[in-house]
């Protein structure tokens, strides 16, 4: 396999801190979440991995070329490989990458890998015909800067999907806790950077989301708030924080076409 050009420089001060952050923690994600990625096939959503199968947002995959957006160790890549997609994969994370490199030996499959920031991107114009992201780069890489590349990089009509933590999760969780609670804790209207001690996400109000998507060209197509089941399990949640989220969405989907 041969990687495609890395993105050294020019990284922003989030980004930096992000990639820190990262680098320390893959080896400890990995132990902590390869398990259950590994039992979907990688072809799941979110922390609660609610299958593609039953929610089709790629739809149809083969044939087409796929970049990854936040890919991590790839899982979601080796599984749209094996169904006859061309994904590429980005990550941040030299590390992650590392793990991805692992997987895809183990999975037999090959494709590129970036080492680079989801926000300068260094692909050409109109080099896909679908950009995704399951948390990821979107979580952790600035939409005013994400948003305008990923509008870049899509063919006309391409498709844009990611999930993301849901604003009403964002403002539900203090920045010192481990999981959300049943207040309203943070400002709902200006969110943007959010700043936990560790790491730098991002979040917008739904309406500066939608605004910021017909900016760049998008329409979007659906926004879909997966519900876990009541028996559901996650290596990412607490019991706990399970119940929240049948009670309020924790998650986000967004579909959205380029014009």
């Amino acid at each position: 396999m041969t990687d495609q050009p890395s993105l050294d420089e020019g990284l922003t001060p989030h980004a930096e801190r992000n990639q820190r952050a990262w680098d320390a923690d893959s080896d400890d994600y990995q132990q902590r979440h390869g398990g259950q990625l590994a039992d979907s096939g990688g072809l799941a959503w979110g922390t609660f991995q609610v299958l593609e199968a039953d929610l089709h947002v790629l739809g149809d995959v083969a044939g087409r070329d796929i970049l990854e957006l936040g890919c991590g160790a790839a899982q979601w890549s080796i599984g749209l490989a094996a169904q006859g997609a061309r994904p590429l994969g980005l990550d941040l994370s030299e590390r992650q990458l590392e793990h991805a490199r692992r997987l895809m030996a183990e999975a037999g499959v090959d494709f590129p890998l970036v080492h680079g920031s989801a926000e300068a991107v260094p692909l050409p114009d109109a080099s896909f015909d679908i950009v995704f992201c399951d948390h990821g780069a979107m979580t952790f890489a600035d939409p005013y800067r994400t948003v305008p590349e990923v509008a870049r990089l899509l063919r006309p009509g391409g498709l844009f999907a990611f999930s993301h933590g849901s604003p009403i999760e964002s403002i539900c969780w203090p920045l010192d806790a481990e999981e959300a609670g049943d207040r309203l804790v943070l400002d709902y209207f200006g969110m943007h950077a959010i700043d936990d001690g560790e790491t730098i996400t991002f979040q917008l109000p739904y309406g500066e989301w939608i605004r910021l998507f017909h900016a760049n060209g998008f329409s979007v197509e659906d926004l879909i708030e997966p519900r876990p089941e009541p028996d559901a399990t996650s290596s990412y949640r607490s019991p706990a924080a399970v119940a929240w989220a049948r009670r309020w969405p924790s998650e986000s989907i967004w579909r959205l076409r380029r014009g």
